[in-house]
């Protein structure tokens, strides 16, 4: 590279030759487009993703969407406007009763594949796929802005929400009968409430009811009326829900049983903290992929690691208008109790954060991590924006509807789906529709686009 000049150079391979389908295990039915990738700006990479092309360490890739078995559409989340669901807050709370109170549920998670993000990336073996001099160049010339960056760590403590007065499994909803009354269902002998007792009532409601009764004593004590009127709540109370920062930073009890730590690593073997963490990195990956996906252990070697996880092409780069942390490749290890548990790599662009992949130790499987992960990855890029105001998106890799365990990327609302076309985004609304008659579809209306 000569002076500040940024550049991208790549080696282009065709797409003619089908492989082995990870979804559906069609042993010649993949195909897709491939360039190994020497080094890559940041931008060039946005723009990429932006036309359906994604990473696996420095292999970069586009399926063939008409010609593939199992068609892969780019999804987009918009991170601002994300709202945790039901399913999503449970996770979050089963994550804080775990840390407040050292519980570990029992089972497996609701689901969701652990891995969050996890591609089948094309030819396993890339070791023929290029390691000579540079035999093409040069898609972009990109001014390099050239600045320090110090370590950045992020620590954060988990939610601790209280849990239900009762459980819902205790007893039987209220059966309407046609006068509008409401009758109890007698409960069979060993299974139900008791009909005699007043009935489950949540905790919310029994928070509130204490603290009117709590601010009512106190008016008597003063010798004020003993009629006390709630505060009306604020249209900002009534009209906007609870943000996903909200459970996920607030506090926990002093005695809390284990303390979590999420840090923000770049992937960098100058980088002090991601020299020191390497190793433990490099033996929770191996456990990871032998446990949970049933690799051979010559598989998840420390090469395979390094190849798959840590060698990136993107230049670490910095400006003025983005983030503290600069863009490029980064490691998001959570941290409990002074181990690694789980690390998400991720790529931070110009306009979004990219999920990459998550590993996790397989004892804590049953904590949904690939889930907690992409929630607290969606919170980080809320954080990023208010530093640099278009980076508003978070990337999941590719939504893979004909791939059932693979469509829960479609409950991060509100996200879209890159049309294979016009490459437009396109709300998944309207996409799932498409999807359910024909596993490719154009999801651009416009005849005349594209």
């Amino acid at each position: 590279m000569a002076g500040n000049k940024s550049y991208t150079i790549v080696e282009y391979f065709g797409g003619d030759d089908g492989y082995r389908c990870g979804y559906c295990k069609n042993e010649k039915g993949n195909f897709s487009h491939g360039m190994w990738s020497h080094t890559m700006t940041v931008q060039d990479y946005q723009d990429l993703i932006d036309r359906g092309w994604r990473r696996s360490g420095k292999y970069v890739y586009k399926p063939i969407m008409n010609k593939t078995c199992c068609p892969q559409y780019t999804i987009r989340c918009h991170a601002l406007k994300f709202q945790p669901s039901k399913s999503h807050k449970k996770i979050l709370k089963k994550i804080s009763k775990f840390i407040s109170k050292g519980e570990l549920p029992k089972g497996q998670d609701d689901g969701e594949p652990m891995d969050s993000v996890c591609e089948e990336a094309g030819p396993r073996d890339l070791s023929k796929v290029c390691h000579s001099e540079v035999k093409c160049a040069a898609v972009t010339d990109i001014q390099k802005e050239v600045a320090e960056c110090p370590a950045v760590t992020e620590v954060q403590k988990e939610v601790a929400e209280a849990a239900p007065t009762c459980s819902e499994t205790s007893r039987k909803d209220p059966v309407s009968v046609p006068d509008g009354r409401t009758t109890a269902t007698a409960p069979k002998p060993g299974v139900g409430a008791d009909a005699s007792r007043p009935p489950c009532r949540k905790a919310k409601d029994l928070r509130k009811e204490r603290r009117l009764q709590k601010e009512q004593m106190r008016h008597d004590a003063a010798g004020v009326s003993s009629i006390v009127s709630p505060t009306p709540p604020t249209p900002t109370q009534t009209n906007q829900p609870k943000p996903l920062e909200d459970f996920i930073n607030e506090l926990l009890p002093d005695n809390s049983s284990h303390c979590l730590e999420v840090r923000l690593v770049p992937v960098s073997f100058e980088d002090p903290q991601f020299t020191a963490s390497y190793q433990q990195s490099v033996a929770l990956y191996a456990r990871y992929q032998m446990a949970i996906h049933g690799d051979d252990p010559s598989d998840c070697s420390e090469s395979e690691f390094r190849r798959f996880l840590c060698d990136s092409p993107l230049e670490a780069e910095y400006s003025p208008d983005g983030p503290e942390v600069g863009y490029g490749s980064f490691h998001q290890q959570y941290w409990l109790d002074g181990r690694i548990v789980a690390v998400g790599v991720i790529d931070i662009l110009p306009t979004c954060v990219s999920s990459v992949y998550l590993y996790y130790h397989p004892d804590f499987a049953s904590l949904s991590l690939g889930s907690y992960s992409a929630l607290r990855e969606i919170a980080f890029t809320r954080q990023l924006q208010k530093q640099s105001p278009k980076l508003s998106y978070y990337y999941l890799g590719f939504y893979i509807h004909s791939c059932p365990k693979m469509r829960y990327k479609g409950q991060y609302r509100p996200s879209d789906l890159l049309c294979p076309e016009t490459f437009v985004w396109v709300p998944i609304e309207r996409c799932v529709p498409q999807l359910e008659n024909s596993r490719y579809a154009r999801f651009n209306q416009d005849p005349d686009a594209g």
